[in-house]
Formats: C-alpha cells, structure tokens, sequence
C-alpha cells in the first residue's frame, strides 16, 4: 500500500464545495421527479456574470497573441493597475514590485503559512472564519490559534482578543473584514488598536484578507492594513476580482508584500504554478481600469437581498440573525430549533432543496449557526425562507 505524507492528514476542506456537488446531484434527482429544483445559498459565488467588457478583454488578449508564459509575479500593466486601483480606493501608495499576482485567493494564504508556519511556531486566525486559514496552519505543522468571533459583537474581531493571545511563539495573524462566513464588518478603531500593538511585534506579520473590501453596507469603513504605514515590513494585504468582479472562475488574485518577502513570494509562485495565465491577466486590468457600474450595481443588488434574508431569517421559528455589515453572507444563530448546525444542514437540503452550510465548517466557534449566502435572486432567497419555514414549522 502507498504510504502518503503524513502532515497531508492535517489538511481540511472547504465544505461549501461539498454541499455544492451534493446539491447538485439531488437538483438533478428532483428535477427528474418532477419537483422543484434545489435553492443554493450555500456557495460563495455572486450570481452576476463577468463585466462584458471584461470578457472581451480576455478575448482580444488571445486574438493578439498572448498565449504563452508571463512573468511569475505578474505583467507589470496589472500590477501597475492594482497599485492605480488601491491608491483610488485607500489613499495609499503602493510600489507595483510589492504586488504579486497569484491565480485566486488561497495561494497567498498558502504562501503566507509556508513562510512562518512550522513545529513550534503559532498563527491566529478569525473563528468563525474561512476554513482554509486553519487548515493551512495545520498543514505546515505550526498551532492554529483561534480569534474567536462573537455573535453579541455583530461577529466584529475584537482587538484585544487578538492581543491577548499573542506569545513569544506568534509568527502571523490573520484578519478578514469584511468577513466570511459571518458578514462581520471591524470597526477602524478596532484595527487601530490592533495595528498599534502588532508596531511593538515586529517579528509578527500579519496577513488581512480584504477580498470582500468593496462590500460595504449602511456607510460602513473599510480600513486597511496598507493605510498604516508603520505596519509596512510585517503586513501582506490578499485581494482579488473574484468577489467584486463575478469572476470566481477566472482564478485572479493579488498581494501587496513586505519588500523583504517579495522575492520569496515570487519564489513560492515559480515552484507552485509558474504564471498566471496571461489572458486572464488583462481581463483584470480592463476590471479595475473599465467602468465600475456593474459592480457598484452588484452590491446595491446584494444590499437589497440582505435586508430581505434578515427579515425572513428573523421571523422563522427558533431562528435570530445579527445584520451583517458586508459581504454577501449572513450567519444566523439556530440554537433555538433544538438541531444542531450539520443536522439543520442536511434536513434542508434533504427535505427542503435549500442549501446552506453548517457553522461548524467554520471553526470551532460555529456550532449554533448556519452561513446563508444571499448571492442568490430575491425571488430564490423568497422561496428557500418559505420552504425553510415550512421545514421549521
């Protein structure tokens, strides 16, 4: 028999992905019955396409010939694009050689954990989070320490729960506002306080996971890591198109680097897959360069659909949600239905043909909660709290 790695054991998965091939199936054994198909609201994935123009983009890239290898940190025009867009947004200025490109959101996250995770060493990260933080910590052998994430704080990273569990063994902590699964948005104090004690650790990096920074509600701050200078030798912004963009397939992403970690990310980008692929590269500049409508009009649409899936989450027996402040998840608490997370899970998907995710494929905080993507039409997310009452009732 093959005998594998032994710290492949420790690697997690991402249950939404399960649930979206288990969701797919039944839809296809309802629909051949003759019943209505099955709701998703359990996959992360805005239901809009790509821009147009960012699609002909991508086109025209391969009508011109661009067809082989790139530079492993990016083509310098998207780099240069990304650093336009980020002093557009954050007032900040960005050297385009600290931006490297990478195919999605993980692989920055990979690299961040390969850098300063090992045996002996701790990473904290938000919980309820995405699970791919710990399993990642896992995976290098380093002590997943959990930021734990508070329903009673609007699911908000409190500062001084992030300080209080840093030790001398602390090489990274992660962040992610606003958040998934919860929605979360921290407050600018909150990072603040943060950012003023991790300036005492220089030996701590930090690693803030911005994906969803343009979905913001009812006014909300974004404050980003790369506003405090003093913070520029320690923190690694993650970014991307996926969620501002609907381009989850597209498999773009980017981070801004300390200068010193530069050439080891790019190293990690050589061993792991060489290039982005290049027409993909320029459909990400003809995003953050082209018009912007039709992603403003995607989070105006995803601030509709919020307000109407806490509405409804709200009215169902043994069910409360806290607003969420961004992001297209809400994170209801379901205590109160006398099931727990996985079976409530599996009852709705089973009998309901509503797919959702069970907290606990969160984190250890996440028991009592399901995550409820409203990346769905209104008229779907109308029909799913319908048959989530009916189930409930």
């Amino acid at each position: 028999m093959l005998k594998t790695a032994a710290n492949l054991a420790n690697l997690g998965t991402e249950t939404a992905f399960d649930v979206l091939a288990r969701a797919a199936r039944l839809d296809a054994a309802r629909r051949a019955d003759g019943r209505s198909p099955v709701i998703n609201l359990g996959i992360g994935q805005p239901d809009f396409p790509t821009p147009d123009h960012v699609v002909e983009a991508a086109v025209k890239a391969l009508r011109d010939g661009h067809h082989g290898y790139t530079p492993a940190q990016g083509v310098p025009a998207l780099r240069e694009a990304v650093a336009a867009d980020l002093h557009a947004r954050h007032g900040v200025e960005v050297d385009p050689g600290r931006v490297v490109v990478v195919p999605g959101g993980k692989p920055t996250m990979f690299f961040a954990m390969l850098m300063f995770g090992e045996p002996g060493a701790e990473i904290l990260y938000p919980d309820p989070g995405f699970p791919i933080y710990r399993s990642a910590i896992e995976f290098t052998g380093a002590k997943a320490v959990p930021i734990p994430l508070r329903e009673e704080n609007a699911f908000a990273f409190s500062a001084s729960d992030v300080i209080e569990r840093m030790t001398e063994r602390t090489r990274l902590v992660i962040v992610n506002s606003p958040a998934n699964p919860t929605g979360g948005v921290t407050p600018p104090e909150e990072m603040d306080k943060l950012a003023e004690a991790l300036a005492e650790r220089p030996d701590v990096a930090v690693l803030s996971d911005e994906i969803y920074s343009t979905m913001l509600y009812d006014g909300r701050e974004h404050r980003s890591i790369l506003q405090y200078p003093e913070l520029a030798g320690q923190a690694i912004m993650l970014d991307g198109w996926s969620k501002r963009y609907a381009m989850t397939g597209w498999r773009l992403g980017y981070a801004v680097w300390p200068e010193a970690l530069v050439e080891r990310a790019v190293r990690l980008c050589v061993n792991d897959h060489s290039c982005v692929n290049a027409p993909t590269q320029y459909a990400g500049i003809a995003a953050l360069e082209g018009p912007q409508d039709a992603a403003e009009a995607m989070v105006q649409a995803f601030d509709e659909r919020r307000r109407v899936t806490v509405d409804r989450l709200n009215a169902l027996p043994g069910v409360r949600c806290v607003e969420p402040g961004g992001a297209f998840y809400a994170f209801p608490n379901i205590e109160g239905t006398g099931l727990e997370s996985r079976g409530l899970q599996d009852r709705l998907l089973e009998e309901a043909g509503v797919a959702a995710i069970a907290g606990p494929s969160f984190g250890l905080f996440g028991e009592g909660y399901l995550r409820i993507s409203y990346a769905n039409s209104t008229q779907n997310i109308e029909e799913a709290m319908d048959r989530m009452a009916a189930l409930l009732s």
